[in-house]
């Protein structure tokens, strides 16, 4: 996932407005959002090069989301997959808090990271690259690097967002998803310099991504309603045109026992 905007406890109908895209090479195999095989309760897509996921939640409300943190100077090429993190949170029981303490003792083995999970009752920033964070209500947008680091595209998504929910009582997911597919870029100088050169700073700086090799792959939705309702849709772009797979799942969430 390489952008995400985040409305919590800020809308009067839905606690949790989730809008996501996930932005990768196109050859790299993936399976699109679903409920896992051999979890029943997992619903997320899945990275079949090394078996995780980047964004996911469980018929309980267990929910991750993973972006990563753009820095090639200090790549580790031999770091275990950071799609494992949000597997293994969604697969576990670990309380949020918990899980989240005993990474932190090893989350320098990893390449950079950010990462939001939590459940229905608290949600939670994690970075490798500067801690924890227990979430208070607000609006939120991370891409590949910290929590409301003022990227252009980042400010964008969120003035956005925060227009829409002022705009609309119960936001439509297709307004939510025309959202990201925005592929306008800032000038030059408002561009961020992470070390990967100019021509792909333009690329990566809108947005939705397009170019002949990468781009966002796929958008995703995850909203949680006042009565913990669910609704999760997937749309896949994968670098094709139009019609898109477009796939939707609704549940409940379940009460702990």
């Amino acid at each position: 996932m390489c952008l995400i905007l985040l409305s919590y406890k800020m809308h009067p109908f839905y606690p949790l407005i989730l809008a996501a895209n996930r932005d990768e090479f196109y050859d790299r195999p993936t399976m699109p959002a679903g409920f896992w095989e051999d979890r029943p309760d997992v619903l997320a897509g899945k990275d079949l090069k090394e078996g995780g996921t980047w964004l996911g939640i469980t018929r309980k409300g267990r929910m991750a989301a993973l972006t990563n943190y753009r820095d090639p100077f200090s790549l580790k090429l031999n770091a275990p997959s950071r799609g494992w993190l949000i597997k293994d949170f969604l697969c576990g029981q670990e309380a949020p808090d918990l899980y989240l303490e005993r990474l932190a003792g090893q989350a320098d083995r990893y390449n950079g990271f950010s990462l939001i999970l939590g459940d229905p009752s608290r949600l939670y920033y994690f970075s490798n690259r500067n801690g924890l964070a227990l979430l208070s209500p607000g609006l939120y947008g991370l891409s590949n690097r910290l929590l409301d680091t003022a990227w252009p595209k980042v400010q964008r998504g969120k003035e956005n967002l925060a227009s829409l929910l002022l705009q609309r009582e119960r936001p439509a997911p297709e307004d939510l998803f025309a959202l990201l597919t925005d592929q306008s870029k800032p000038d030059d100088h408002e561009l961020p310099d992470t070390g990967i050169g100019w021509e792909w700073e333009r690329i990566l700086s809108s947005i939705f991504i397009s170019s002949p090799i990468y781009g966002t792959r796929s958008s995703s939705l995850l909203m949680i309603d006042q009565r913990r309702r669910v609704t999760f849709m997937e749309r896949v772009f994968n670098g094709g045109k139009p019609p898109w797979m477009t796939a939707k799942f609704e549940f409940s969430i379940e009460s702990e026992k």
